[in-house]
């Protein structure tokens, strides 16, 4: 018997497992994301806490928390309680705290991440978590969308995941982050950072789920296509193996498979970067939008 998208839905979006703390937890779609209550972030996280929190991650894949007024040493904090943080080598850094990027233009320049993607796929090691908090945003515009990419692989049609279950890609930094560096700055990165290759269908390491794990931003090319597909020749490879990428990129875009946030300052965005894509919306220039990150490093996909 064929699965109902209800089915469907109801496994890739799992119930969160029982909280031990007086977390409360809101729905924000159906595809994927809650706002949480009763939790001050200025405050250390006790060990049930961040329990709790990872299980609700896991689960929901994005956690919004409204009302946060916390420094930037209190969310350093915060995150390293999920794992190491990476230090971005592109994105401009706070001064005192490193491990966090500062995001977004200004008045006189527009901020250019408007494209679906999962945050640093480019590393040996991909990021776990990103933490996102507002500091100033637009009266209107400049939301952010996120994608269940587990709700994405599941509804891919059987061939489609027959098709893709061998295959890996290349992720690379340079097409995103190239144009930001000067020639030796893109030597030094290329040296440091050379291209990955990442399955395209991942395994969520706590999960057990499966997941689409390609992205527009820094995926560069299906690796081995050919092996794992016969073609007549080098022309229809090469025709092929770019529709089938393309075919996987648009995944992202349905919007069955989305939520979207209002920011708000001191609104902060935790997600899963294992499971989920996002876009921020450049919808809001010449208004200004100013954001800090912390990112979770996390373990080779499989």
């Amino acid at each position: 018997m064929l699965a109902t998208d209800d089915d469907v839905q109801t496994r890739a979006t799992p119930a969160t497992p029982p909280l031990s703390t007086p977390l409360r937890l809101q729905r924000i779609s159906p595809a994927l994301g809650v706002e949480v209550s009763g939790i001050d972030l200025r405050e250390p996280l006790s060990d049930a806490q961040v329990k709790d929190l990872r299980s609700a991650l896991v689960a929901h894949k994005v956690l919004v928390f409204r009302d946060q007024d916390i420094t930037p040493a209190q969310h350093v904090a915060f995150a390293s309680r999920f794992g190491e943080l990476e230090i971005h080598p592109v994105f401009p850094r706070h001064a005192d705290h490193p491990e966090l990027v500062l995001l977004g233009g200004n008045a006189q320049k527009a901020a250019s991440e408007n494209v679906y993607h999962t945050d640093v796929s480019w590393r040996e090691l991909p990021s776990m978590s990103s933490i996102l908090r507002c500091e100033v945003c637009p009266d209107v515009g400049g939301d952010t969308i996120w994608v269940n990419m587990e709700l994405a692989y599941e509804r891919l049609p059987e061939h489609r995941k027959a098709q893709i279950q061998e295959l890996f890609a290349v992720h690379d930094i340079m097409p995103a982050f190239g144009r930001r560096m000067n020639p030796e700055e893109r030597d030094a990165a290329r040296k440091q950072f050379p291209p990955v290759s990442h399955p395209v269908v991942r395994t969520h390491p706590e999960s057990g789920n499966k997941i689409l794990y390609v992205n527009a931003a820094f995926v560069t090319h299906l690796e081995n296509f050919t092996a794992c597909n016969p073609v007549r020749g080098a022309f229809e490879s090469h025709s092929e193996k770019n529709d089938l990428l393309e075919y996987l990129y648009r995944q992202a875009a349905y919007p069955e498979y989305q939520m979207r946030l209002r920011w708000a300052p001191n609104t902060i965005a935790m997600w899963d970067n294992r499971s989920t894509q996002h876009y921020a919306v450049q919808d809001y220039f010449p208004a200004v939008r100013r954001m800090m990150r912390a990112t979770v490093i996390g373990d080779k996909p499989f």
